[in-house]
């Protein structure tokens, strides 16, 4: 199988990740009655974990499924911070670009119980990266870019991503050419101009795009109206349970070549990071010499995979050549 091959050929390819950092802070526990200071649950806590989260996710997921990773972000310097670079040092990322600010680390916590999230809340900070950290970046870009295969620029709005940022990563990879998938965030479309992905959900397509999408008619059209807006070469509309769809020009003509592509997911259990398995596979197989299309079902096949278990999760080749073969 020609999946299977390009799969295997993951371990060659290095990506750059450049965009928010942010730590998943998980609270497992279990509930049995009522607070008598409020009418909400007591979760009795009996596990607690610290995973990768936001563009640290996207990382995560590439080195997970066998690739080599750098990635390019900020933190603080605090107690999250140092406990998400002992999770880059652990899982063999490279974090040279990462700068440290005064400003806190992004930390998303997340309380569940009986595989049900009870609360979430946030601790961050989203000031714009400028000045003297916004010039480290820029050098740092400028010296990871010719080394790597592809970069993915992963935006949670969280003030690492601005457009001045984006035109010297399109200006960059141009240079090099380098392939730049873009997971976007609402607000942020009109950053991406001449990039080579983006990978937008149903409604981050919808918002981006000014069209209400309800039917595959406004589907098309919106799909159309990114890649002509954006100028890119190709946009992945993940749509959930009905799959994603892959939008890009036919090189000698005006019309669209649109695949729609079902979803594998056989158990749907947690979305959380899901985009983010998304970019990290459909990178990685396109930087390994699949074609647009081909990049488009691994990463079907990889999003399947990690909507099973509950919690931000990844896959890896073995799990991903299993769900290709069935």
């Amino acid at each position: 199988m020609r999946a299977e091959k390009i799969i295997k050929t993951f371990a060659k390819k290095r990506v750059l990740i450049v965009g928010d950092l942010i730590l998943d802070h998980y609270l497992f526990g279990k509930v049995q009655r009522i607070s008598p200071e409020a009418p909400v649950p007591v979760v009795e806590v009996v596990k607690e974990t610290y995973l990768l989260g936001g563009a640290a996710n996207v990382a995560n997921n590439i080195i997970s499924l066998g690739g080599k990773v750098s990635i390019a972000g900020i933190t603080g310097n605090d107690a999250a911070g140092g406990i998400m670079h002992n999770l880059f040092r652990e899982r063999g990322i490279d974090c040279e670009g990462i700068i440290t600010d005064k400003r806190p680390t992004s930390i998303k916590s997340r309380v569940i119980a009986h595989n049900q999230q009870i609360v979430r809340f946030d601790k961050e900070e989203r000031r714009k990266l400028e000045g003297k950290h916004y010039d480290a970046m820029i050098e740092y870009l400028k010296y990871a870019l010719p080394l790597h295969d592809a970069v993915i620029i992963s935006d949670y709005a969280k003030g690492v991503i601005s457009g001045q940022l984006m035109k010297s990563i399109v200006k960059y990879a141009k240079q090099n050419n380098t392939f730049v998938a873009v997971d976007p965030k609402v607000g942020h479309f009109h950053f991406y101009k001449n990039v080579s992905l983006i990978t937008p959900n149903l409604m981050e397509a919808s918002q981006g795009s000014g069209i209400e999408i309800k039917d595959e008619k406004s589907l098309m059209t919106a799909g159309k109206n990114l890649l002509n807006r954006l100028k890119c070469g190709a946009v992945l509309i993940t749509r959930g349970e009905d799959g994603m769809s892959l939008f890009q020009k036919k090189s000698s003509a005006k019309d669209l070549d649109v695949v729609h592509i079902p979803t594998v997911a056989k158990k749907v259990f947690d979305v959380t990071g899901a985009g983010d398995t998304v970019i990290a596979a459909f990178t990685l197989a396109h930087a390994a010499g699949s074609s647009l299309k081909i990049s488009a079902l691994i990463a079907n096949h990889a999003a399947g995979i990690v909507v099973g278990q509950v919690g931000t999760a990844a896959a890896t080749p073995e799990e991903l050549i299993k769900s290709l073969e069935a």
